[in-house]
């Protein structure tokens, strides 16, 4: 039967390719325009360029607002750089600023108006301004330089807009994000069809792609994605498509110089899980010297089937030694853009991961983070004082900005700075022990720090434990400040620790000697120690409160012998103890059998009429909280089980 007259046949109106040129025309005066991408992982360089030209050509569009999670470059002129000529930009909303430092230099010039909020905050109010909501709410940034007590993430005195509120609510303070108004959105895929519908097979991340595409197409708002091929109408894979046509006004089509994978790599087929498995055994091991030696001794904080983050820069080095040491198939490495699992890369290609296990959108990877996912947090440290703050988003003229530092740290269960004492370190590792050189160098250790990006108070406040892990000395977070711990081989503490700091750390006794293996040319056999911890090592007593700490961490017994071999180890410290005690035990990782929970649970019952006074216990496992509580409740014994150490030790001290 033939069409009525008044609908129009199907043609190619649909199409939606046009050229970089015609696309950014559409942007006007004034637009706030998001950048998509991370580094240079996502980055729509085509636009960029186009969006340049067109400026450089006729003045327009100008006063332009740029929101990014991560701000784009390779710190040489790529990425953002390329729009920051004066009057192109008046205004801008970022995460991290390190690698565009055309951008920087607008914004600590005061040229610009310009916020720096914690790049997990952004991702997240890219996908809550989608969703029509008035903005996010959340702890993340309490106490830092982004709460409104501390200046509200502002950049410089031409920045007036408050975009950070405090709330309280319940007696809990918390930090309200205002949601983020799009007018454009630039972003990048794989692969396009000529209705707009957007794959990304060939990227390494899929970022915040899908919600600010949304929300600047809610807003009524142009949605432009660069992509390097087209395919036929109705020839994609709904499932492989992550940016719907239907919020997709033009399609650009790239050339290969402005599509890179990465900005440190075209394309890597492991980058994009094309290539499914990269051995790692053949990586060259790190060079001993002070950064090794600051990477071996983080390293062994790390937990068996424990979930970490490693931040960029030294802490890259922590990835390289459970490599060395043959245990990053024990640990779940992550990086804040969205991988998880395998073996993050560094460099031009941070951010990415080989043979990772999935790759998630960033919200959600933040998501993950801010709800307490991570077991251990290995980041960087530029600078700190004697409250535990550190510093690494502002220094006078050069502001690299927050990143994922903020939701990180302030969110895992435990947080391990790594960097030199001094900058440059002044430090050589030879015959087995640290040699100090004499060269002046700066001071890295600080009363007050210039810009608060991790906040000492808070994680006290929370009972988080935070270690500061140096190439002299390790420190560690009390509630009275920095206590020093350890100090390496051939370090004086008066000469080549004290004397380079503006205030006196904790000292409670001698610091013990950072552990030999840390300054031998050898792997350290960390495999073996991970795997076999002893169980007198498993158990501590605090005489002063008179709490029994009990670390049951990745422990598997398999056998009713097993369990007796447990369950008489710690009969044997209790008793020697010679009165009841506060128990907090620690059960991460745990795992039993199910036809041994009622033996191990009598064992349990037991101790608690002999030897306790009070049990806290505590998991991150759902799974195992539930089943724990279910055998400890059936034989009437105090079900308390918590989601932490800090919620465990909160009860403590409530009884």
């Amino acid at each position: 039967m033939a069409a009525p007259a008044d609908i129009p046949p199907m043609s190619s109106s649909r199409d939606k390719v046009v050229s970089a040129a015609e696309a950014v025309r559409l942007i006007r005066d004034g637009d706030s325009v998001a950048v998509g991408g991370f580094g240079g992982q996502c980055f729509p360089e085509e636009l960029t360029i186009a969006l340049e030209q067109r400026f450089l050509q006729s003045g327009t569009p100008h006063d332009l607002g740029i929101v990014f999670a991560v701000a784009q470059g390779d710190r040489r002129g790529r990425g953002l750089d390329r729009i920051c000529h004066p009057g192109l930009i008046s205004r801008a909303i970022g995460g991290h600023w390190g690698m565009s430092p055309a951008i920087q230099k607008l914004a600590v010039g005061n040229e610009i108006a310009a916020h720096n909020l914690p790049q997990g905050v952004l991702s997240q109010l890219f996908r809550d301004t989608a969703a029509g909501k008035p903005g996010l709410l959340t702890r993340v940034g309490l106490g830092t330089f982004v709460d409104p007590r501390l200046g509200g993430g502002k950049v410089n005195e031409r920045t007036t807009e408050d975009l950070v509120e405090l709330i309280t609510l319940g007696g809990d303070e918390f930090l309200f994000y205002k949601a983020l108004p799009l007018d454009v959105a630039l972003l990048r895929g794989t692969t396009a069809d000529p209705a707009g519908n957007i794959t990304m097979e060939r990227e390494a991340l899929t970022l915040e792609t899908l919600s600010i595409a949304t929300a600047a197409h809610n807003a009524g708002g142009l949605v432009i994605v660069q992509v390097e091929r087209v395919a036929d109408a109705g020839s994609l894979c709904p499932r492989d498509v992550k940016i719907p046509g239907v919020l997709v006004d033009c399609v650009v089509v790239a050339g290969r110089d402005h599509h890179w994978q990465t900005f440190g790599t075209q394309y890597s087929p492991a980058y994009s899980g094309e290539l499914r498995r990269v051995p790692l055994h053949n990586l060259a091991p790190l060079p001993l010297n002070e950064r090794k030696v600051i990477a071996r001794r983080a390293a062994l904080e790390l937990r068996v089937n424990s979930v970490v983050n490693l931040g960029v820069g030294m802490p890259e080095g922590v990835g390289a030694v459970a490599t060395e040491e043959r245990i990053v198939d024990y640990l779940t490495l992550t990086a804040e853009p969205g991988v998880i699992g395998g073996m993050p890369v560094g460099g031009a290609d941070f951010g990415v991961a080989v043979n990772a296990q999935a790759v998630l959108d960033q919200p959600y990877q933040f998501d993950f983070y801010d709800g307490g996912g991570l077991d251990a947090a290995f980041l960087g440290m530029a600078q700190s004082d004697r409250d535990g703050n550190v510093n690494v988003s502002r220094f006078g003229n050069r502001l690299a900005g927050s990143g994922g530092f903020i939701n990180i740290s302030q969110n895992a269960k435990q947080v391990i700075f790594l960097g030199t004492f001094l900058a440059p370190s002044r430090t050589a590792v030879l015959d087995g022990r640290v040699v100090v050189e004499s060269e002046p160098a700066a001071v890295k250790f600080v009363d007050a720090v210039e810009q608060r990006t991790f906040s000492g108070a808070q994680a006290v406040r929370t009972g988080q434990p935070v270690l500061y892990i140096t190439d002299r000395c390790v420190f560690r977070l009390t509630a009275d400040g920095l206590q020093l711990t350890e100090v390496a081989p051939g370090i004086d503490i008066d000469r080549d620790i004290l004397a380079h700091m503006p205030f006196e750390p904790l000292l409670e006794g001698d610091p013990v000697v950072m552990d030999a293996r840390l300054f031998a040319p050898d792997p350290m056999g960390l495999k073996d120690q991970l795997l076999s911890v002893p169980m007198a090592a498993r158990m501590t007593y605090d005489d002063t409160r008179n709490v029994f700490f009990l670390n049951m961490e990745g422990l598997a017994p398999a056998t009713p012998g097993e369990v007796e071999t447990i369950r008489a180890a710690i009969e044997s410290r209790l008793s020697r103890i010679g009165r009841k005690v506060h128990l907090v035990a620690n059960y991460d990782n745990f795992t039993l059998p199910a036809d041994l929970r009622d033996l191990y649970v009598r064992s349990i019952q037991d101790f608690a009429e002999r030897f306790y006074l009070s049990a806290s216990r505590y998991s991150t496992s759902s799974f195992m909280r539930l089943k724990l509580h279910d055998h400890l409740a059936g034989r009437g014994v105090a079900p308390h089980i918590y989601e932490n150490r800090a919620e465990a030790l909160a009860n403590l001290r409530a009884e």
